[in-house]
């Protein structure tokens, strides 16, 4: 797989059951909200996460929130990090902990 493939496979939600679930996603993950996930997907703008528990929900680190000097993490990687925005198209926007910590 192309690392800067958009994430497809097994258990990656895709678009409609993430817009579907919308309302429910915004419920269980209120800005603030600490989550965890799996890398899904990689693009030069940041990385997409399947985030734990809530199976139908994407969420967005953009390298915007990346402290200049780190590099993003792999496909497949374990990561967690703060909630800080609901975009109008139905991804959950989050501030990785590792670009906190490091870039503070």
């Amino acid at each position: 797989m192309d690392e800067y493939a958009w994430p497809t496979g097994p258990g990656v939600p895709v678009g409609e059951a993430v817009r579907h679930a919308w309302s429910a996603t915004v419920a269980a993950l209120p800005v603030g909200a600490h989550v965890t996930g799996q890398v899904i997907g990689r693009q030069p703008f940041g990385v997409f996460i399947r985030i734990d528990g809530v199976p139908d929900a994407v969420a967005l680190a953009e390298i915007t929130a990346m402290p200049q000097g780190m590099e993003l993490p792999a496909l497949g990687a374990s990561v967690g990090g703060e909630v800080f925005w609901h975009a109008h198209n139905c991804q959950v926007r989050v501030r990785l902990d590792e670009w906190r910590t490091r870039g503070d």
